[in-house]
């Protein structure tokens, strides 16, 4: 089942199928490697071939640039899908589609631009992303690095707190300062390939979880021409693309993980009780409420599904606080929603959830989805979303 079923067409369903037939291959890959990408805390080097095999890496790329136009529902399912698979994989795809989004909404007509949408679908190219700098502790709405210009074109010297898969991706966007006397938060948004610049890696990443993202500091140091730098500004891309993009996608891929973790709940509950001779184990309340969380992070995402959808191609309403609010707390509430139902799927498996061997293990699945409350952290952007709020009147009726 998919995050959310609505009406489409013929064409549109057969195209959707054909999408997730091939993320259901890339999935198989990519769970066959899981545990050891987590062990080993390596790129999942495997997954991605995969991808690039099934030509996932430019699916959202529009047509007449040699993708096939994938919607941003067809998008959301694939990370769900590989989510259930391997936590890693999902977020670099979720990731990289998010860049993607970026150009595609913002990149048209840029010949430039239009030239790497076109790499990314005749070459799978995977694409990673800088937004993060120095001590900014995570606000991607001020920058410190500036984009440089001399005779030979930009100059970026970026030192970056995390680049997720950097090493391993064959380009990256990053944001920076439009210009050395520009103010933080006047920024733009540039692509680089991987001829475009070095990376002297500045930390490592020994973390809980997700540790195939691979996401180590870097200083990045990058050199093009001037046409690399979107023409838009990137308050407008954050404000309209990235951040519902990211939140729908990364959403989708932690829901994922949830789904893998009420899966092994779901198995265990059922062998307790066939043991039991149909008697309800302990942790089957447990169970329920995992059931239950899961239902209300696919429904969240749904609606955020939708209000994109409805909302595309008009920036006022993109724009809009009822809908930025409405899609920042989408991340909130689902990574919340997430966390609780792997909870719960482990309390249901008890100490077989608990251990790390056994086919009702859940310990992976924990470890990964907690970093979905902290990746941007949830009380930063609560506490964004209240100052941006104060002035808004609270609803005279339940219907405004």
């Amino acid at each position: 089942m998919t995050i959310q079923q609505g009406a489409m067409s013929t064409g549109a369903v057969g195209e959707a199928a054909d999408l997730q037939a091939r993320a259901a291959a890339v999935a198989a890959v990519a769970a066959a490697h899981a545990d050891a990408v987590d062990r080993d805390g390596r790129f999942p080097t495997e997954a991605r071939e995969a991808m690039r095999t099934h030509r996932l890496l430019g699916a959202a790329i529009p047509i007449d640039l040699g993708g096939e136009g994938a919607s941003m529902q067809a998008l959301a399912d694939i990370c769900y899908t590989l989510g259930r698979a391997c936590a890693s994989t999902a977020m670099i795809f979720a990731m990289h589609q998010t860049k993607v989004a970026c150009l595609v909404r913002h990149g048209r007509g840029a010949a430039w631009i239009e030239a790497v949408m076109r790499r990314i679908a005749s070459e799978q190219l995977l694409l990673a992303s800088s937004t993060t700098e120095g001590n900014n502790g995570g606000n991607v709405r001020a920058s410190a690095a500036a984009v440089a210009r001399d005779d030979e074109g930009i100059v970026l010297d970026r030192a970056a707190t995390v680049i997720s898969y950097g090493a391993q991706a064959d380009g990256i966007v990053t944001v920076a300062r439009r210009a050395d006397d520009a103010a933080a938060s006047d920024q733009v948004l540039c692509v680089f390939l991987k001829e475009d610049y070095t990376l002297e890696r500045l930390s490592g990443w020994q973390t809980l979880g997700m540790r195939g993202t691979c996401s180590s500091g870097f200083r990045l140091l990058a050199r093009g021409g001037p046409e690399q730098v979107l023409a838009a500004r990137y308050a407008d891309i954050h404000s309209q693309t990235m951040t519902p993009v990211s939140h729908i996608l990364w959403s989708s891929a932690w829901t994922g993980i949830a789904a893998r973790a009420v899966d092994k709940a779901q198995a265990f509950t059922r062998t307790a009780m066939r043991g039991a001779g149909g008697v309800a184990p302990p942790g089957a309340q447990s169970y329920t409420r995992a059931v239950s969380s899961l239902k209300q992070a696919r429904a969240l995402i749904g609606q955020g599904l939708d209000r994109f959808e409805a909302a595309t191609g008009d920036p006022a309403a993109l724009s809009a606080m009822d809908f930025q609010t409405a899609i920042t707390m989408l991340k909130v509430e689902v990574s919340e929603l997430a966390v609780a139902t792997v909870t719960s799927a482990m309390r249901a498996n008890g100490l077989a959830g608990y251990r790390e061997d056994g086919d009702f293990a859940i310990g992976r699945h924990l470890r990964d989805v907690l970093s979905a409350p902290i990746m941007i952290h949830n009380d930063r952007i609560l506490a964004n979303l209240a100052t941006a709020t104060l002035m808004a009147p609270v609803a005279a009726s339940l219907r405004d």
